[in-house]
């Protein structure tokens, strides 16, 4: 099955509706779980403050994976300021964590 990254850029000075909406998004993450291969927040250049998320997901289409990124609270919020599909192989490396 075809894999796709979400790349999402929070709008400027949102950290509160991120925090507000993270257990929903969370929640949401979990029952997706088949389809999510990983993913996480983007953070500030120091490390500290969550900016945006990274998810590489299993979809059959770009439609289905434009379909995922639509259905999530962080998305339904109106968190991000842009949000960045993209058809995305695995060609190096494993991620142990």
């Amino acid at each position: 099955m075809p894999i796709f990254a979400l790349i999402c850029h929070d709008k400027p000075n949102s950290l509160e509706l991120r925090m507000k909406t993270r257990e929903a998004h969370l929640a949401y993450a979990r029952d997706a779980r088949a389809k999510i291969l990983l993913g996480g927040p983007l953070l500030s250049d120091n490390g500290q403050i969550m900016r945006g998320s990274l998810i590489l997901i299993e979809a059959p289409d770009l439609a289905a994976a434009k379909q995922f990124a639509a259905n999530d609270p962080y998305g339904k919020a109106g968190l991000f300021e842009s949000v960045e599909i993209r058809p995305w192989r695995k060609v190096l490396g494993t991620v142990e964590l």
